[in-house]
Parts: C-alpha cells; sequence; structure tokens
C-alpha cells in the first residue's frame, strides 16, 4: 500500500474514531491522520495477536474497521495518560 493511500486510509480512519470519541483533543486534520495511520498499526497488530486478522493492507471493510478500533485504543490511552498530568 502506497503512502498516500496510508493517508486517506489514516484520515478515515482518525476521523472516524474521533466521531466515535468526541472530546477536546489538541490538533487538527494532521493529527488525526497520524492518530488514523498509528490506529491501523495497532489494529493490525492486535488482530494478528488474537488471530482475527492481520496487518492493514488496503481499504477493505476490514481493514478500515481494524484501523478505526486501533485509532480509538489510541485516543484511549492519549486520554488517559493526559488526565494524569
Amino acid at each position: 500500500m502506497g503512502i498516500l493511500s496510508w493517508i486517506i486510509l489514516g484520515l478515515i480512519a482518525g476521523a472516524l474514531a474521533k466521531w466515535i470519541m468526541p472530546g477536546p483533543d489538541p490538533g487538527g486534520w494532521i493529527v488525526t491522520i497520524i492518530i488514523g495511520i498509528v490506529g491501523a498499526i495497532i489494529g493490525g497488530w492486535l488482530g494478528s495477536l488474537v488471530g482475527i486478522g492481520g496487518p492493514v493492507t488496503g481499504f477493505a471493510l476490514g481493514d478500515i474497521i481494524t484501523a478505526v478500533i486501533g485509532a480509538v485504543i489510541l485516543l484511549f490511552i492519549y486520554r488517559m495518560v493526559k488526565s494524569r498530568s
């Protein structure tokens, strides 16, 4: 998957994650894309650990769902760390 595809998938996954977990998060579109891309990596890694998936490789529905789940987990962890400081 090319870099442009990762950016688009990151934007979609990050936007959906922020829609699922609304709140005062810093950053704009760039941060949303980064959250989505890192979320896709986290989701793929967790999916391969539990045996229900693997790395995100495209725009299939399962890949988008995996990326969104990873992005939601990342947002949750970020907010937990932020609230402690």
